[in-house]
Order: C-alpha cells, then structure tokens, then sequence
C-alpha cells in the first residue's frame, strides 16, 4: 500500500491567470517551493498536444527536484506515458482503475474518483492505489459536480475501504483539518492555491500537521 503525502494540490491552467505553458510552469514552481511533493494536471479544456507540452514542461521542473515530486495525470493515462508521470487519476466516466493499470504498469500510481458509498466499495475492489471522495464541501472549481457528501462522507468512505483516501472539493485552511480528523489520509485543493500558491501551500502544509 501506498504511503500519500497530506497536501495533494491539483494545477487547472484554466483557472490560472496565465494558462500558459510558461504559467503553468511558474505555478508548478511555487507549489514545490512550497514544500507540495504530490501534484496533479488536470487540464479539461485543451487538446492532447496543448496538455503534453504543459506536462513536459512540468516534468522538465520536477526533474529540477530529485525524486521527492511526484506528478499525476489527470484522466490521461496515454499522456502520462508519454509525459513520463508518476501516475493517473481516472473518475467514474473515464478509464477504469484497471485499464489504466494496463497502459501505466505496475510502478506508477493510479487514483480514482468517488462520490457515494456504493462507488467507494467498489474503488476498493480495483487495482487503484488510492481513492479520492467527494466533493466534501461545495465547490466552485467543477461544473455540474456530485452532491456535497460533507465530513460524514469521509467517515463513511473510511469504514468502507484501507486504501488511502483523499477528501477534494471546497478545501480550505479553515476546514482542511477537519477532513483529516475525519478519516482522510490527505486532502486535495484546487482553488485556495490559486492567488498566493506558495504561501497557501505552505499554510496548508503547517495545518495539516
């Protein structure tokens, strides 16, 4: 099983202000000099050439790193190949967990999206290393989202599933402990990253414990 780091930012470029590849780049600086060593891309909006440049890219920064990075693909498990990631992320309406457990081997991580009970029992039976719930709280950062399932969600997920679990959706320094003490192992955050990423990292880091 797998160990996960508490702090779990994601990068959207279309939330940034510059979703450039050079702004992805410098907001993916400001993460790690934060002190965030797990990150996603999920990038919904752009094409598969526009998504890989930006990977690259960050994959070149992370390089800058050692090994202490680790980077996920959102959804792109052919691009997280191609990318040389660390892992994918798949939801419900994607490839499933063991598809891309195929494309990716058996080195690289593979996470998977929940939003109720029966979901989580079944993530637990597929060959994800992690499992993501939620959203938590409402959220802003997602269109037409699940319904909000609240900390009682997380403590139901944990009861149904040893795997780690990460809690996504309206996360901020104001409640992010509470999903902890609730039974997740660690906490994802899209939004409250945006304005200030490296102190907001290093506020969530200090939070979290």
């Amino acid at each position: 099983m797998i160990t996960i780091p508490r702090f779990y930012p994601i990068v959207d470029p279309a939330l940034l202000k510059d979703a450039s590849v050079s702004g992805v780049s410098s907001f993916l600086r400001e993460l790690i000099s934060g002190g965030a060593t797990l990150i996603q891309l999920r990038n919904k909006h752009e094409g598969a050439n526009e998504l890989l440049s930006q990977a690259r890219e960050m994959r070149r920064i992370k390089g800058l790193h050692s090994n202490r990075v680790r980077l996920i693909m959102n959804d792109r498990a052919d691009l997280c190949l191609a990318a040389d990631f660390d892992g994918v992320h798949v939801g419900q309406n994607d490839l499933s967990p063991q598809g891309a457990r195929r494309i990716v081997g058996s080195q690289r991580w593979v996470g998977f999206s929940t939003h109720n009970p029966e979901q989580v029992r079944v993530a637990d039976r597929t060959d994800a290393d992690y499992i993501a719930v939620g959203p938590i709280f409402q959220t802003n950062s997602k269109r037409n989202h699940d319904p909000v399932i609240g900390l009682k969600g997380i403590r139901a997920a944990r009861e149904l599933t040893r795997k780690p679990l990460v809690a996504i959706g309206g996360l901020n320094l104001e409640n992010c402990r509470a999903a902890i003490d609730a039974g997740a192992d660690a906490i994802a955050v899209i939004s409250s990253l945006l304005d200030y990423p490296r102190k907001r990292t290093e506020e969530f880091l200090r939070n979290l414990g």
